[in-house]
Formats: structure tokens, C-alpha cells, sequence
């Protein structure tokens, strides 16, 4: 009898998550889209300077051993009377202009991610008990947010922020400051996240596999986290990104406002009431170049959110 040769097929390689995403249909929707390119070039490109500040700059605006009083008010390098290396002119303290705008850059960001990283975890987490605990959990927490609705986020800020600079004390070193700017903007978009994941969540609970992890005896905690959070992260990411640049205009408002970082250690919002002061002398590079900036970051981190807003819904497929 001869023998039967049985071939045995080679199992499937698992693609990895950088191939998953390269086919994927998001991938596809954001090579089909110019503008969104576009704007993540720009963002890349705002996060790389911001990190790179410290090599990039040509001052270290920050220390005052650097700057000289004499190179005040110096226009940028293409205008009469403009120095190298300024080559978007300096401020009223000699501060390179090109150098302080990089380094206030990276504190808005800091700012901005920080505060969003604060409000999405507190948000994320009161929605995950709300949705799935119902009752009078639901009830408290979503009037709590029914009532912060009611009140512009910026005036949430502005009071969480005189709060507690009224308990510390208005002699606050930068680093302090910047963690009240956090904490006063997680705040204050907290609830977008909330009702979001709560909504998502009274879907998710009722379904078969949030019923067998019940069957098993799983506890609630791990349900929510391993089982239903990661299904309704979807629009969380949507919601993070647009609020990323609502965080960073919040911070530029309330530095502008007088109650952000200080003249020490500027942020772009503090750049822009620094120059706000020369405007009508004739200095606009020391507003227009810090304006220009967070603007352009502004604008293309909103385009990316409403790109990745449309790219995750599944009706606009």
C-alpha cells in the first residue's frame, strides 16, 4: 500500500498593527483627502519644533542672562533696521521673537494635552459608571454636567482658576501655575466626554458579551474597562482631538487675560498680550508672529478632528 502524502497548510501570519492600519479604511479616506494631509504635516511639524525648541532656538528666551536690553523692539531681519540672528525681530525685553514662540509652543501644548489627557479621564470614567450603573449615579452625574452645559467653558476656567490661585496665593512659581491651567481646563470639558461614553455605554451594556462576562462573575470594574471601554473609544478620540484645540485657545485666552502663565515663562496666549501692548507703536511683529502661530495650529489640528470625524462615522461610508 502506498503512502498517502497529507499536506498540511502553514497557518496565516497575524498581520501587525502598522498593516492593519496601512489597509484599513482610514488610511485610505486620509490619502484621498489633500487638506488633511495637509494639516497633519502641519501639526507633525508643530510638534517637532516644540520639542526640538531647545535646539532650534537661538536664544533661550527663558534665561535672563541672555538677554540684552539694547536688542529690544528689533525688527524682523527683513524689515530697515533688522539683526541677525533675529529673524522675526525681538520684544521689549530683547527676547528673540523666532525663539520665544517655539518655547511658548511647546507650553501650549503641554498645556493643551495635559488638560485634555485630565478632562478625558475624569469624563471617561463618570460616563463608564453612569452608563452602566444607571439610577441615581446617572441622575447626580448627569445633572452635574446639565449644569456645567450651562456656563461657557472659558467662564468655568476663568473661576476654577481664581479659586484656586485664592487658596495658593497669587505668588505662584510657572510650575504651579501651569498645573492650575490644567486642572481648570480639564474641568471644563469633562462633560462632552461624559455624556458621550454614558450614551455609548447603555448600548454596549446590553449586549451578549458584557452578559457572558456578567455569567462568569466577572466584576464591574474589569467589565467596563476590558470589555465595554475599548468599544466606545471611537468618538473619545473624535472628542479629543477637536478639544485639543479648544484647550490650547482656552489657555491662550486665559494667558491673555491676564490669568495664565506669566511674562517669564510665556505661552503663545502670553506672547500675545505682551505684543497687544506695543500694537499702535509700531512693533506688530511682537503680536502678529506669536498670532500667526496659534492660528495655524488651531486651524490644522481642527481639520484633522473634523477629517477623523467624518472618517469614523459609519453613515457618511
Amino acid at each position: 500500500m502506498s503512502d498517502i502524502a497529507v499536506t498540511v497548510p502553514e497557518t496565516a501570519k497575524t498581520p501587525s498593527l502598522g498593516a492593519r492600519l496601512f489597509d484599513s479604511d482610514l488610511w485610505a479616506s486620509f490619502k484621498r483627502s489633500k487638506v488633511t494631509m495637509a494639516a497633519a504635516f502641519l501639526t507633525l511639524l508643530f510638534f517637532l519644533v516644540a520639542i526640538l525648541a531647545g535646539v532650534l532656538s537661538p536664544q533661550d528666551p527663558f534665561d535672563p542672562a541672555q538677554l540684552e536690553l539694547l536688542n529690544s523692539r528689533i525688527p524682523p531681519l527683513w524689515e530697515s533696521g533688522g539683526q541677525a540672528p533675529f529673524l522675526l525681530g525681538t520684544d521689549q525685553q530683547g527676547r528673540d521673537m523666532l525663539s520665544a514662540i517655539l518655547y511658548g509652543l511647546r507650553i501650549s501644548l503641554v498645556v493643551g494635552f495635559l488638560g485634555v489627557a485630565f478632562s478625558a479621564t475624569l469624563g471617561i470614567g463618570l460616563g463608564l459608571v453612569a452608563g452602566y450603573f444607571g439610577g441615581a449615579v446617572d441622575a447626580v452625574i448627569m445633572r452635574i454636567a446639565d449644569v456645567q452645559l450651562t456656563f461657557p467653558a472659558i467662564l468655568i476656567a476663568l473661576l476654577i482658576d481664581g479659586v484656586v490661585k485664592s487658596i495658593l496665593g497669587n505668588q505662584l512659581d510657572p510650575m504651579t501655575i501651569l498645573g492650575v491651567l490644567v486642572f481648570s481646563i480639564g474641568l471644563s470639558f469633562w462633560v462632552q466626554y461624559a455624556r458621550t461614553v454614558r450614551g455609548s455605554v447603555m448600548v454596549e451594556k446590553n449586549k451578549d458579551y458584557v452578559a457572558a462576562a456578567r455569567l462568569i462573575g466577572l466584576p464591574a470594574l474589569v467589565i467596563m474597562l476590558r470589555h465595554v471601554l475599548p468599544n466606545v473609544l471611537g468618538p473619545v478620540l473624535v472628542i479629543a482631538t477637536i478639544n485639543l484645540a479648544l484647550a490650547i485657545i482656552t489657555e491662550a485666552t486665559l494667558s491673555f487675560l491676564g490669568s495664565g502663565m506669566p511674562q517669564t515663562m510665556p505661552s503663545l496666549g502670553t506672547l500675545i498680550r505682551i505684543g497687544n501692548n506695543f500694537l499702535f507703536s509700531g512693533e506688530w511683529w511682537i503680536v502678529a508672529f506669536p498670532g500667526i502661530a496659534l492660528a495655524t495650529l488651531v486651524l490644522a489640528i481642527n481639520l484633522l478632528g473634523d477629517w477623523l470625524r467624518d472618517a469614523l462615522n459609519p453613515r457618511l461610508r
